[in-house]
Formats: C-alpha cells, structure tokens, sequence
C-alpha cells in the first residue's frame, strides 16, 4: 500500500493532535548535518519530521543531500519530478512536492541546486518567490543535507537558522563531528549547535560521547552546544531502514521512537533563533 502521494492526489489523514506551541509566519528552517556518513542522519531527518507532523506542527522535508537521495530511499519514494523539472522544466512547486502521513511536505532537490550558480536573475527570482510563497506556511522546514564540509553541505547549513550536528559514540564520527563544528565556529556561521547522539548502548555512554564534545567545544572553540538527547542502538530501526517504512510509523512505542519525541518535544519548546528569516534567498545567494 502505498502511504506517499503528490499533492495533486493527496491521502486524507484524518488524525488531528494539538499543536505544544504557536509558532509565527517564518519557518524554523533546521539543516540536519553530519561530519561523516553512515550516523543516522538522514533517519533522524525523517522521523523527527513525522514526529512534529504528528504533533501538529506544518513541516516540510527538504533532500538536500544532492547526488544521494536517501530519503526517498527511506521512505520507499521514487519521485517523478524534482527542483530540476521547476528550474528547468513546466514544473511549479505544488505538482513536484509529495506529501506523506499528517501532511508532511517532502521535496526532493534532485540535482537542481547543483545548476544555481548557472541560473539567470529571472529564473532565480521565479524560484525564490515561488519557495518562500511554499515555506511561508510552515512552522518548520527541516533540511536533510549531506555529510562533511564540502561547499554543498555548508551553503544549507549556513542558511538555516539552526542546525543539528548527528554523532555516534565512535571516535571517528566525532572527529569528524568536531571539524564540521571547528568550521561552523571559525568562519561564525553559528553562535550555537544542537547535538545529538545516535546508535548509543545506554544513557551513559550518550553523556559520556556529548561530555567529550562539549568540553572541547568550551575549551578550543567560541560555540556553544545544547544537547537535544540521544537515540539507542535498536534492531527496529535497522529493519524499519531495510523494508523502507519509518520506524515512527511501524512502532511509534519503540525506545528509538520515544527519543525522537523527546527530541522534537525540546524543539517545540526551544525559543526560535532571530537569524532564520529568508532561508531560500540565502541559500541560493551562498550558491550564486
């Protein structure tokens, strides 16, 4: 059965749930970073996602890990069209976007924003209106970018007002982790990182993992790090992975699930940023 439409043949899901927080016209516009692949990044994306869409918030969805469009893969899509077919085709941002359980908005970036440094004013200024005219609705846009600090990944990253750095307990993740972070603080592209540590035995191997990071942080670098908790390892997620079904929506009961609520839960309740208006704009400046 399929559970994923466009929005020109949308599922009605009759649920409704009760909104923690009114939030204003501008969108939280969230990257989901990693310093390495393979963490977890992309599944915490996608089910924190639906974990907010659930709790009544308006979100979109945004593939920005160009070239691997792993959360089509981990929601069993395989999209038609995508930013390309608005940048260069007859496509409008309504009839590309696929819209999934309580709403959610997802948008695949296919290999469009690899073509901005190419576009003219006209079409520029055409996407821009047409994305910010989209997000405006939103309470939350969350970007799920790639790993690393290549130029891709930290154009999304500096034009989001906020950003999730995901890490697990091994060294190499956090090393990596570190110098995305080193770089984030060097050039002050945030003041401040969201932390969370995924694939973890227990509690305290998480505190010990966020410990490491935090004091290295505080010592060697002008940023701070607020940590929005931790996922455990969990054979559930990666089965929900393989058959291509979010574990939030096969076992919202799960340990993995509860994280994620509580993850989503210390969002709602955490004071917006003032530096998140205009994300579309940015993002396409940092590329022109």
């Amino acid at each position: 059965m399929r559970l994923w439409t466009s929005r020109t043949e949308r599922k009605v899901y009759p649920e409704t749930f009760k909104i923690k927080e009114q939030f204003s016209a501008a969108p939280r516009a969230i990257a989901v970073s990693s310093g390495k692949g393979g963490v977890g990044k992309t599944s915490l994306s996608v089910n924190l996602a639906l974990c907010l869409a659930k709790m009544g918030c308006s979100v979109t969805l945004f593939d920005a890990d160009l070239g691997m469009a792993n959360v089509e893969v981990m929601l069993g899509l395989a999209p038609p069209y995508s930013l390309y077919d608005v940048l260069y085709g007859d496509k409008t941002l309504e009839e590309i976007i696929m819209q999934g359980p309580w709403g959610l908005n997802i948008i695949s970036g296919g290999s469009g924003f690899l073509e901005l440094a190419n576009l003219d004013q006209n079409r520029r200024q055409r996407l821009i209106r047409m994305l910010n005219q989209f997000s405006s609705r939103d309470d939350f846009v969350l970007i799920d970018t790639g790993a690393g600090i290549n130029k891709n990944v930290l154009g999304f990253v500096a034009a989001a007002g906020e950003v999730i750095i995901v890490v697990t307990p091994e060294p190499t993740s956090l090393t990596d982790a570190y110098a995305l972070i080193k770089v984030l603080a060097n050039f002050k592209v945030h003041s401040k990182v969201h932390m969370v540590v995924n694939r973890s035995s227990d509690r305290r191997e998480a505190e010990r993992t966020m410990d490491r990071l935090l004091i290295t942080a505080e010592r060697f670098l002008n940023i701070r790090i607020n940590s929005l908790g931790w996922i455990p390892e969990d054979k559930l997620v990666c089965r929900a992975i393989k058959n291509q079904q979010p574990f939030f929506l096969t076992d919202p009961n799960s340990l993995a699930s509860r994280s994620v609520t509580g993850i989503a839960e210390l969002l709602t309740n955490t004071a917006r940023p003032s530096q998140m208006e205009g994300f579309w704009g940015k993002l396409m400046a940092l590329f022109g």
